[in-house]
């Protein structure tokens, strides 16, 4: 199947008209109240994080289709052995490409050097739609190795990586919005897809709820992995790292070279390692109920 690729324009103008659409819900739904002067800063911070992310994926934009070429001229990866139709190598591309990418996540929290880069997600105390594509440039050469490892697995054109990127970025946007779906929507959606609810848990600042849920699009592989979390619960819900809130850290600048300052965040740990432990600290916002 020769489908023509969406040009890199349609795909960013697809970025923006979501990313207005899930900000809107959040203006008009909002789960947390965040305090108007902080989540402007927030949002500018973020969007800032953001420009370099996509510049960054502009830079590397050639490398996963040439991959993907590679794979289909020598016909390597499951897709062809299995001769797989097009609706196949979709369904196999999807799949397995979100299951790469739930490895790349796992990952990233348990290998120290690549959680340097990591916390400047993590780092985010105002969880929502600007979080979604706050990642550090290594974490994305991160991710994008996984992407052309899935390539070569699972034989997936390009047209079924653009489809699966698409699809998670969109997905990256309303999960980690400032929003809460219904409890009975959420509870059905979960069983398949990973949901705004569901994501929430991992951003917590308690430790044992960020090291879970880490699915990207598909929810079964916490599941299957022995990861998943039920949760959250909102009324004890606080985001962010100890150790990582100040301005020094929280600045443009603090953030890109996170994850070269390996002390950052030891100090305010260890005291708090020292401390009673209370993770159900009431959080930093107000919750609308």
């Amino acid at each position: 199947m020769n489908a023509e690729l969406p040009s890199i324009g349609s795909r960013l103008t697809f970025l923006l008209i979501s990313f207005a659409i899930v900000f809107l819900f959040e203006v008009a739904f909002p789960l947390f109240d965040y305090r108007g002067r902080d989540r402007l800063r927030n949002i500018v911070r973020n969007a800032a994080i953001t420009a370099i992310f996509l510049w960054v994926n502009l830079l590397l934009h050639p490398v996963s289709p040439f991959a993907a070429k590679l794979s289909g001229t020598a016909h390597f990866g499951l897709s062809y052995w299995l001769g797989l139709s097009p609706a196949g190598q979709l369904v196999l591309g999807i799949v397995g490409l979100d299951l790469f990418a739930y490895f790349a996540h796992v990952t990233m929290h348990k290998m120290g050097w690549m959680w340097r880069f990591h916390r400047m997600h993590h780092s985010d105390c105002q969880v929502d739609v600007s979080t979604a594509f706050r990642e550090h440039p290594g974490e994305t050469l991160w991710r994008v190795g996984w992407h052309i490892a899935g390539v070569f697995v699972f034989g997936s054109p390009a047209w079924v990586l653009v489809t699966y990127l698409t699809l998670s970025a969109f997905n990256a946007q309303l999960e980690h919005a400032n929003i809460r779906l219904p409890e009975r929507l959420d509870r059905w959606l979960r069983l398949v897809f990973v949901t705004p609810n569901m994501h929430k848990v991992h951003h917590s600042r308690y430790q044992p709820e960020t090291d879970s849920n880490y699915s990207n699009l598909l929810s079964i592989w916490d599941r299957l992995g022995g990861t998943y979390n039920q949760g959250p619960d909102f009324a004890e819900l606080n985001y962010g790292l100890d150790g990582f809130d100040g301005q020094d850290k929280q600045s443009l600048s603090g953030l890109l070279k996170m994850p070269f300052m390996s002390s950052w965040g030891e100090a305010d740990v260890l005291s708090k390692q020292q401390e009673p432990s209370d993770h159900s600290a009431a959080p930093a916002v107000i919750m609308r109920e």
